[in-house]
């Protein structure tokens, strides 16, 4: 698909792309060129072929899932400022 400079014109236009007249030329030729090679990728055959999500194949390291933090709630409520039975007071902040 070949680019001329009305199409170009108009592509630039609706991206907000503000490009100058004696670069018209220039630009249409650089993008009818990146637009023949997508129609080039449009010719690979993809029948039975997955989708990926990348090209390197990684998996997330898995872990043992334990509590290892808990049950420290005292020594928690020792920093606080105030607490009342067991829980944080904190100042009002509904009006």
């Amino acid at each position: 698909m070949a680019l001329d400079k009305t199409a170009l014109r108009r592509v630039a236009l609706l991206a907000r792309i503000r490009v100058e007249e004696g670069e018209l030329e220039a630009l249409a030729g650089e993008l009818s060129q990146i637009l023949a090679w997508v129609e080039e990728l449009n010719e690979v055959e993809t029948e039975g072929v997955a989708p990926m999500a990348s090209p390197a194949v990684s998996r997330l390291p898995l872990r043992e899932d334990k509590v290892t933090d808990g049950d420290c709630r005292e020594a928690m409520l020792l920093n606080a400022p105030k607490t009342t039975r067991g829980f944080f007071v904190v100042p009002k902040v509904v009006e």
